[in-house]
């Protein structure tokens, strides 16, 4: 049998040439990650849509030149009552900052690239600005364009993440339960998880890809065991029971951890104190009451993130695909939560 990890890199090289292949007739990219299902080592589904995300640097210039190159790829009414800037006003102004291309056939693949602007894709990565693409950085990608580093970058996202994830859990857990929290951490207050999403996605995900979760979040595990936050324990099974430490200073050190715009949300809601740290610098510390509060109070501030991302993001996909590639679309993910 191929081990685990020899058969989750050669899905990850599959899908790189595939998706080389889709990159070799757009315009330059500063970025390109594939996700989504089509990461599973176990997928049979092999019409199942490569999901990517695309990062350039200007938006509009890049659908001016992709509509050239690749003018079938958009809806025709956005190509003749607008064009590329027409384009990125729905993604910037009544979306999240993302054009999504579905339905692009290629080499016998069907693609779905979206079209993000660098800044806006930093920023969601370091401070968690709309929830939307950071969300999918949390969970296993394959990056194969990344000219600025942000791979490197995204660690700060892992190490978010890895902290609301604890916030979250009780004492004692399992490594599964905290790759599920992670990854369920996107889908809080997603709208489409009411009526379109496969209700077991999380554990599918999970499940799936557990080794690729394994790597990306190991290190972090490590991190906080070191700083006497985690106490990791290996039975038989192979399985990692981790127990945490749910007192409040222990709390307040993941909070920490958190990007600073959800910080300062947190500091609103549940108050702030003048600390010196380690350089002797003054600066501003959310109380923490419990941990309790401390997660109730971020649990409502990423569900309302998500919730406004997605329904912003739905709408904008809607208008962008036309009324055909929308209703097929929602056709295909209705089918799937409906199988769940």
């Amino acid at each position: 049998m191929e081990p685990a990890h020899d058969k989750d890199k050669s899905e990850n090289e599959k899908s790189g040439a595939e998706l080389n292949g889709l990159l070799e007739i757009l315009p330059p990219v500063e970025f390109c990650c594939v996700y989504g299902s089509t990461l599973h080592p176990n997928n049979l589904d092999k019409n199942s849509m490569i999901d990517c995300i695309i990062g350039v640097s200007d938006p509009e210039k890049w659908h001016s030149e992709n509509l050239k190159m690749n003018r079938n790829h958009y809806a025709s009414w956005l190509v003749h009552f607008g064009g590329a800037r027409l384009i990125a006003g729905v993604a910037d102004d009544i979306g999240v900052g993302v054009h999504f291309n579905p339905f692009v056939s290629l080499n016998d693949k069907m693609y779905k690239y979206g079209v993000v602007r660098m800044d806006d894709l930093i920023n969601d990565i370091l401070g968690w600005q709309r929830f939307y693409l950071c969300g999918r950085l949390q969970k296993p990608v394959n990056i194969i364009m990344d000219s600025l580093d942000l791979e490197n970058l995204n660690h700060i996202n892992l190490r978010a993440a890895t902290s609301a994830a604890l916030l979250l859990l009780p004492s004692k857990f399992t490594e599964e339960d905290l790759y599920a929290k992670i990854c369920s951490l996107s889908y809080m207050g997603d709208l489409r998880m009411l009526f379109a999403e496969d209700k077991n996605k999380v554990k599918k995900i999970v499940q799936g890809q557990f080794s690729l979760f394994h790597r990306m979040y190991n290190p972090f595990l490590e991190e906080y065991a070191a700083k006497d936050l985690l106490r990791l324990s290996s039975s038989g099974d192979a399985q990692v029971t981790i127990s945490q430490d749910c007192g409040s200073s222990a709390a307040s050190k993941l909070v920490s951890s958190l990007p600073p715009p959800i910080r300062s949300q947190m500091g609103i809601k549940l108050g702030e104190k003048k600390i010196l740290d380690e350089l002797g610098r003054v600066k501003q510390e959310v109380v923490i009451g419990s941990k309790e509060e401390a997660a109730q109070c971020m649990q409502k501030l990423l569900r309302n993130k998500v919730m406004i991302s997605s329904a912003r993001q739905a709408v904008a996909g809607l208008l962008t695909v036309g009324v055909f590639g929308g209703a097929r679309y929602v056709s295909k993910k209705m089918q799937k939560a409906w199988k769940s």
